[in-house]
């Protein structure tokens, strides 16, 4: 008797041969088959249902857990809002209002005018709010922005006389974000913080000459002699320079209107002020762009007041989501080109 179990043997997995000959025969129907080919045509079979079943479960797993994923940052998201809500607008004791005013200042990220005024009704009618705290680290961005927001907060001061507005610099104040702080009182800032950059920035590269070393045409079609003056694959003349200028200078002395207006006659006698330099806490001190050398930590201190509420809307998880997949691709896009402050 030999040792090799004869249906342990022919359960070896089949040729591409053998395979076709079984599955002829369970097609046709062979009765007159050897039982050994209707077991392996059998034991395929299975092998072939259990691999489906395992795909299968593999398919539903992963779909499970991207519902699962969605549900969790949907309700941890709209639940986070809720409570920062219900944290932010409920009666309580005396404290400072703050607003984030954080990043570069940009329609679509975190310090855009309509997040930032957003919260700054929260805070201006907040109960038990002893003033607003500006709380600034940006380094500047869309003059749109700026003023938006500058705006918004003079006219929020207007409203709510009793309720005085400090501007908190961290680690950077400069340019729009120095814009959003003089809508503030008073200024605050490390004495390590950058402040200033009072100035206006516009920038791009010229490739009319590489592409022409590389015998490529460059193919363009407008309607108006100026529509594509800024195009960096054609040259700009003269005339087209002094009026992109003209622009230039014409928002530089906006924004020196507002700083103006804002911080009157605590500034210094100084012209370098508006002309474009970034100065330490300290030297901005001397020249009258920040009131104080401190923190929000002092200010607390100093004003007696122990509580401070962060009243700024928190994104979503899908805005951060989308922020981080579409800002950097249109920001590198219009960075070049576009005046800011």
């Amino acid at each position: 008797m030999s040792d090799k179990d004869p249906w342990t043997s022919k359960a070896e997995p089949l040729s591409e041969e053998a395979g076709v000959v079984a599955d002829k025969a369970i097609t046709n129907k062979d009765k007159t088959g050897a039982p050994e080919q209707w077991m392996q045509a059998w034991a395929k079979e299975v092998l072939l249902e259990q691999r489906r079943a395992r795909r299968g479960r593999m398919i539903g797993g992963v779909l499970r857990g991207l519902i699962t994923l969605v549900i969790v940052l949907v309700v941890f998201g709209s639940g986070r809002e809720l409570m920062s809500l219900s944290k932010d607008e409920a009666p309580g004791a005396p404290h400072l209002a703050v607003v984030d005013v954080r990043g570069a200042l940009d329609s679509e990220g975190r310090a855009s005018a309509e997040r930032v005024l957003q919260g700054a009704r929260r805070a201006f009618n907040a109960d038990g709010a002893r003033a607003v705290v500006l709380r600034i680290n940006s380094p500047g961005g869309s003059p749109v922005q700026a003023g938006q927001i500058y705006e918004g907060i003079r006219e929020l001061r207007e409203r709510h006389p009793q309720l005085p507005v400090y501007a908190v610099i961290e680690e950077l104040g400069a340019s729009g974000g120095y814009y959003v702080a003089v809508a503030a009182d008073t200024i605050v800032a490390d004495r390590s913080s950058l402040v200033g950059s009072i100035g206006v920035v516009s920038g791009g590269f010229g490739f009319k000459e590489a592409i022409e070393r590389l015998g490529i045409e460059r193919r363009v079609f407008t309607a108006g002699d100026n529509k594509a003056f800024m195009d960096p694959f054609s040259d700009m003349d003269a005339q087209q320079r002094a009026f992109w200028q003209q622009v230039l200078d014409s928002t530089h002395q906006q924004f020196i209107a507002r700083v103006k207006e804002g911080r009157g006659e605590r500034l210094a006698n100084n012209p370098q002020i508006f002309s474009g330099l970034v100065w330490n806490g300290e030297l901005a001190l001397e020249q009258g762009l920040v009131d104080e050398l401190g923190s929000l930590f002092t200010l607390q201190a100093r004003l007696g007041v122990e509580r401070s509420i962060n009243y700024t809307p928190e994104p979503s998880p899908w805005e951060r989501l989308e922020r981080r997949l579409g800002t950097a691709i249109k920001a590198a896009a219009m960075e070049l080109a576009a005046p800011r402050f």
